[in-house]
């Protein structure tokens, strides 16, 4: 594909099974995403979680779906928590939300700050916010399953 450029800048957000607090270690967490990434070819330019969700900002080439990288990075980060003896599960679906290139800093600068963000809201405030400011479609009785 030596023609093809793109910009694809996506930030995902994914929260546990029934937002529960179950990530004992956030930063822990977004480390192993992190790996996880690399080893899957998928840039990860920021990472940030609290102990029942995650946000992530991707940019990701033209051969690779929002869909696929969502399954490898939830799937093994799954296994993984797993195997560290948490009981773990996340939830069913995800939210990905195009971001232009020029606001991938401010983005970034946002993800990185969770802690501080949900000392004033919470993740069901936070998750609608960015539905209603991206114009994405929804049916409030499966926003969060």
């Amino acid at each position: 594909m030596a023609h093809t450029h793109i910009s694809n800048l996506i930030h995902c957000v994914f929260s546990t099974k029934e937002r529960a607090n179950l990530i004992p270690d956030p930063a822990e967490l977004w480390r192993y995403i992190t790996g996880i990434a690399k080893n899957k070819d998928i840039l990860l330019l920021a990472a940030g979680a609290t102990a029942n969700h995650v946000h992530l900002l991707l940019s990701l080439r033209a051969s690779m779906p929002i869909a696929e990288a969502m399954r490898e990075l939830k799937g093994n980060s799954s296994k993984w928590l797993n195997q560290t003896g948490v009981r773990f599960a996340w939830q069913e679906g995800y939210g990905a939300f195009s971001v232009s290139y020029s606001l991938r800093n401010a983005v970034a600068e946002y993800i990185a700050h969770q802690e501080e963000h949900h000392r004033k809201w919470t993740f069901e405030q936070e998750f609608m916010t960015l539905l209603n400011r991206s114009g994405v479609a929804y049916d409030p009785q499966y926003v969060f399953g």
